[in-house]
């Protein structure tokens, strides 16, 4: 990768091609969202989007003509974000904005995709009428109501993470080319604001009774949290000098434990944008 990333900072040429290649092949649309972030990053707004132009053209494609959004949402987050990043050197607001996209993605992409959604939403219902009729008996009428504030969530969210994990590659790729280190002491460093903390919390809570899609709002408020909450297990891990096993444990943990893993990292973030639980830590030897 890190070949490729020196390859792409050669010249506009190299970076715009790689960017429209892979964006328009199958599954590697993820690699050319790195790409416009990379030199958004490292170049400047201007310059990265008109580099994010050429990969925007088979994003546009598969989204008009091959009926696949997914590409597009992606690589218009990782745009968004790295040009918070590179405005503001800020991962809180790069995070928020990301977040505000992905609300306004489940709100356009059930208007502009009603027929990729109406396809889920059944294959949605067969699956659960097929395969867990208690819970379809349970839900009645409900049920496709649930399964669309399902899928629409499931869709807008998963653009926002794969969004961030870009622009977190795109800031490695940077780090490993420019300043070797600097990624990971920034990623240690990432700490959400208590103002912030509570926005997102209060947005999660109070969401659903203003029927809103908490589903949604889960995915948006919730994956800032998560990752300010990986940051600190890191930030602690790296504070201490601790072997990279124990990393290794905690991910295993993550998989095998899964949701309620993940609501315990959240609730640390939002202790730790309150605490700041890293200062309060003696390092192991020199603070880094």
């Amino acid at each position: 990768m890190r070949a490729l990333a020196q390859f792409v900072m050669r010249g506009p040429l190299q970076a715009s091609g790689v960017a429209a290649v892979t964006t328009a092949i199958p599954l590697l649309f993820w690699i050319g969202a790195a790409v416009v972030g990379l030199v958004i990053l490292r170049l400047g707004i201007s310059q990265g989007l008109t580099i994010g132009l050429w990969a925007l053209l088979p994003a546009l494609g598969w989204g008009v003509f091959g009926g696949d959004p997914t590409a597009l949402g992606v690589l218009l987050q990782v745009m968004l974000m790295a040009s918070l990043l590179r405005a503001t050197l800020s991962w809180e607001r790069a995070l928020l904005g990301g977040s505000f996209l992905a609300i306004i993605m489940g709100l356009v992409l059930p208007m502009i995709y009603p027929g990729l959604l109406d396809d889920l939403v059944r294959a949605g219902v067969n699956f659960y009428e097929q395969y867990n009729a208690e819970v379809a008996r349970s839900l009645g009428e409900d049920l496709e109501t649930v399964i669309r504030d399902t899928m629409n969530a499931s869709m807008a969210g998963s653009y926002l993470a794969v969004g961030v994990g870009m622009t977190m590659l795109a800031r490695s790729w940077q780090a490993g080319l420019y300043n070797p280190g600097g990624f990971r002491t920034e990623f240690h460093g990432l700490r959400l604001s208590p103002a912030v903390a509570v926005i997102l919390v209060a947005t999660m809570v109070i969401g659903p009774f203003l029927g809103l899609n908490s589903m949604l709002l889960a995915w948006v408020a919730g994956t800032p949290m998560f990752l300010a909450g990986l940051a600190l297990i890191h930030g602690i891990v790296g504070r201490k000098k601790l072997s990279g096993q124990w990393l290794v444990m905690f991910y295993i943990a993550l998989v095998l434990l899964g949701p309620s893993l993940m609501i315990l990292l959240v609730v640390l973030a939002f202790v730790d944008s309150w605490l700041d639980i890293r200062r309060r830590i003696k390092p192991a030897g020199p603070a880094e």
